[in-house]
């Protein structure tokens, strides 16, 4: 991503309605997983909301995150400040730790940046103990390409069952993936497909506070929706949840 993108996202990401869903859709994913005890990867961790609004509830693991972007770097040792996490700089394609050191894994629309998202999966896998967690976050519906996309350098899309698939190939087991974000994408589609795009970038941006509390709540009923078993048919994200075999 642009310079400007990561200010805009430091600037955000605690308070935008996406972000609080999203990271709430991570925290279940980790927390419904016992075997997740010790160390927790941030595998392109921006400019570090994930760490900072996890680390607190999840105290009892060690955060790490890594991002290739030395301004995100800066940024998230910034706001994760006193949380214990270790901030690091590198690529989640060559990932500089010894197979096995993490209990689980989180890419939060990360794959979608990279040229060879296979890289990155199967540098995730490597760095997994055996019976390791994977947690990814990513884009939904290469259809939906717009403005948005090009803004924040993205480079793909993800069908459902290509998502699938590509977890799979790198190895990993007991793969599955759902849609959410389904209450916006209405919206989503007329701003991105139907309206003239707008000249201030991606759409990673407040909204006035009544609009973010409508949308709050959207996001807080359809979590709970699916963390009582339902699948949404349709959704602007895949959140997809997977195991490395052993352990």
């Amino acid at each position: 991503m642009i310079r400007d993108e990561y200010l805009k996202l430091a600037q955000v990401e605690d308070r935008m309605w996406y972000f609080r869903a999203l990271h709430a859709h991570v925290d279940d994913a980790l927390g419904a997983d016992e075997t997740v005890t010790r160390r927790v990867l941030d595998a392109g961790c921006g400019t570090g909301g994930l760490i900072r609004r996890l680390a607190p509830k999840r105290n009892n693991l060690t955060w790490t995150g890594l991002d290739v972007e030395p301004l995100a770097v800066t940024l998230a040792r910034e706001r994760t400040a006193g949380s214990g996490a270790d901030i690091c700089e590198g690529s989640v394609t060559e990932l500089p730790w010894d197979d096995g050191f993490f209990d689980a894994v989180v890419s939060a629309d990360v794959l979608y940046h990279l040229e060879d998202d296979a890289a990155a999966l199967r540098e995730y896998f490597r760095v997994l103990r055996p019976g390791g967690l994977l947690v990814i976050n990513v884009p939904a519906y290469p259809w939906l390409w717009s403005y948005h996309d090009v803004a924040t350098h993205a480079k793909r899309r993800y069908g459902r069952a290509e998502l699938l698939k590509k977890v799979a190939v790198a190895g990993f087991a007991a793969v599955r993936a759902r849609h959410w974000n389904s209450f916006p994408l209405p919206l989503v589609i007329l701003r991105r497909k139907l309206l003239p795009a707008p000249q201030g970038g991606s759409d990673v941006q407040l909204l006035p506070a009544p609009v973010e509390a409508i949308f709050n709540l959207g996001m807080a009923l359809e979590r709970n929706a699916m963390r009582a078993g339902a699948q949404m048919p349709w959704g602007s994200s895949l959140l997809a949840v997977a195991r490395k075999p052993g352990g």
